[in-house]
């Protein structure tokens, strides 16, 4: 990959990281507030059906996590494997459609 290419990776992996560190806090700070305050899963259910808030804050978690999994397993699969070249861009592809489908699939479920 050229040079370019590695500076692009590079920057999305930390810009997805640092959506990644908020969304991250702010769920467990949601988990904790839910598990203190004893609300069952209907309850926490009923806060979250078609509330357009919450959709868009876990569309984002779930779309930093399909950025910043792939761009990680890249390189760990060239350092340590030593796999380079097409296939190994090719199948992280995939698995980061596979991440944005799964994720997107919960978050929906929960919105809906």
């Amino acid at each position: 990959m050229k040079t370019r290419g590695q500076i692009l990776l590079w920057l999305a992996q930390r810009y997805s990281a640092m959506v990644l560190a908020v969304c991250v806090v702010a769920h467990l700070i949601t988990i904790i507030y839910a598990v203190r305050t004893g609300l069952s899963a209907e309850q926490i259910l009923g806060r979250t059906r078609g509330n357009f808030a919450w959709l868009v804050f876990y569309a984002t978690f779930v779309a930093a996590v399909a950025v910043h999994a792939p761009i990680g397993m890249r390189t760990i699969l060239s350092e340590t494997l030593r796999l380079r070249g097409a296939h190994v861009d090719i199948a992280v592809l995939l698995l980061g459609v596979v991440l944005a489908l799964w994720g997107w699939r919960a978050v929906f479920a929960v919105f809906q």
